[in-house]
């Protein structure tokens, strides 16, 4: 469940089906109606500063069952790429299948989503650590679930805002977050006085890192944009299950 690998293959056990979007007769007749503002998926409201810049379709179906509908998987994710191609000619795709052990139970979406690592999945599969376990005797402990971190067994004097600063980037593992998305995510609400510039994170950062000691490197500068958190091998992510969804839809 821990490996993944492009799908790049064409199709060759069925021929394509392209799918088409289908419009009702009746709308056809219609009168056209103004176009209303665009409502964010899902009804969330996003947080501030940040828009939409794509969005990823779990599909939980294993080769079986797609063999018994009369296609495989190389057949549907040639049919989507077709029919996104025609609806929306600038995109940019990316097809990636989950691989999970012979014989693994559960549902295939969920089966997916885990082995794809899906924040908001593995949130949830991540059992609160016992309260009189020990702590780790080396290495970076980030302890979501109790807000704290420990490096080599010890408890670090984080602050709040720099707990939130790693906690953000570590749900986020792999991808470079921007300035000025960390600014807008963790000072929502706050005025245009009291908001940090973008330096300011810069300081944040490096007193961050600071405290991480010689585990600094899990924080990485990406030069012109912003950061990115890297998991090390000496690093521990413990989740509990009020950890926060870095869900945008």
């Amino acid at each position: 469940m821990s490996t993944t690998a492009l799908l790049d293959r064409p199709a060759t056990v069925a021929p394509v089906r392209h799918l088409r979007a289908v419009n009702h007769p009746a709308a056809v007749e219609a009168p056209v109606a103004p176009a209303p503002e665009p409502a964010q998926p899902g009804g969330r409201a996003l947080p501030a500063g940040t828009a939409p810049r794509g969005f990823a379709l779990y599909v939980g179906i294993d080769e079986a069952k797609a063999s018994a509908s009369g296609v495989n998987l190389g057949v549907l994710v040639d049919a989507l790429r077709r029919t996104l191609a025609e609806l929306a000619p600038s995109a940019e795709t990316y097809a990636t299948v989950a691989l999970a052990p012979v014989g693994s139970g559960g549902r295939d979406v969920d089966v997916v989503r885990l082995a794809l690592h899906e924040p908001s999945a593995v949130a949830r599969t991540k059992q609160e650590e016992p309260e009189d376990e020990e702590p780790a005797s080396g290495g970076v402990v980030v302890d979501i679930s109790r807000k704290r971190v420990l490096i080599d067994g010890e408890s670090a004097a984080f602050t709040f805002k720099e707990f939130e600063l790693l906690q953000y980037l570590v749900l986020r593992e792999g991808r470079t977050i921007e300035r000025t998305e960390l600014v807008t995510s963790l000072w929502q609400g706050a005025t245009d006085d009291d908001a940090p510039g973008e330096r300011t994170i810069d300081v944040h950062v490096r007193r961050l890192r600071a405290k991480l000691g010689r585990y600094e490197d899990i924080v990485r500068t990406v030069r012109g944009v912003g950061y990115r958190f890297d998991r090390h091998a000496d690093v521990v992510i413990r989740y509990g299950h009020g950890t926060p969804s870095p869900d945008r839809f």
